[in-house]
């Protein structure tokens, strides 16, 4: 599986954050509780690397986030990605063949544009870290890769309701990839890549 080296991300992140003052503002803290919908891309190689059917794809569904930004400046802040393990179906061409737990936190470096205003747009990068679990897969012979990591890509728009409360919109795009392994032989690789699109409350403190 090629992913994103964790090293890399994380020199990236701080470098941005070099310039930020050691001590932060008041009000520096902003916890929110989202409920995201997430979006497989579902572009998995054909089973046993032939033919264009039999292909793997895993459910949609919507689940609870919490997330946590600690702001270095107005401008420039750290945001935690959380939730609790997620239980997925997997498909081989529409046909259920078994499921997976999947526990996704994500860091992500963020610069918002308008902190002093009404709406303020953000944009944010950084990295995913996959943990999948519980796989139960073909009758029990089948297997994923037990760790992704991948790159996660941001943009989304606080309201403030007042100094404290607000509402917020938020789409991801998060890279998780696995090879499929059946009786220790890879028949697939699955690239999940979810788009997440969240709405939720945040508050300030």
């Amino acid at each position: 599986m090629k992913s994103i080296t964790p090293a890399i991300i994380f020199a990236a992140l701080g470098f941005a954050f070099a310039g930020a003052p050691a001590q932060a503002e008041e009000g520096s803290w902003l916890v929110r509780a989202r409920a995201t919908h997430l979006n497989p891309a579902d572009k998995s190689a054909p089973v046993g690397g032939i033919g264009a059917s039999d292909r793997i794809s895993v459910e949609s569904r919507t689940i609870p986030e919490l997330d946590i930004s600690y702001f270095f400046t107005p401008n420039v802040a750290a945001e935690l990605v959380l939730t609790y393990p997620q239980k997925h179906a997997v498909y081989l061409d529409g046909k259920a063949i078994g499921t997976f737990k999947h526990l996704p936190p994500t860091l992500l470096a963020q610069y918002h544009f308008l902190p002093d205003n009404q709406f303020s747009p953000y944009v944010g990068a950084g990295v995913n870290f996959t943990r999948l679990s519980s796989v139960k897969l073909l009758g029990g012979t089948g297997d994923l890769e037990s760790n992704s990591v991948g790159l996660a890509l941001q943009a989304g728009v606080d309201y403030k309701i007042d100094n404290q409360w607000s509402i917020n919109l938020d789409v991801k795009r998060v890279n998780i990839r696995s090879d499929v392994m059946a009786a220790g032989a890879k028949i697939s690789a699955v690239k999940v890549d979810p788009t997440l699109v969240s709405v939720g409350v945040g508050y300030r403190f």
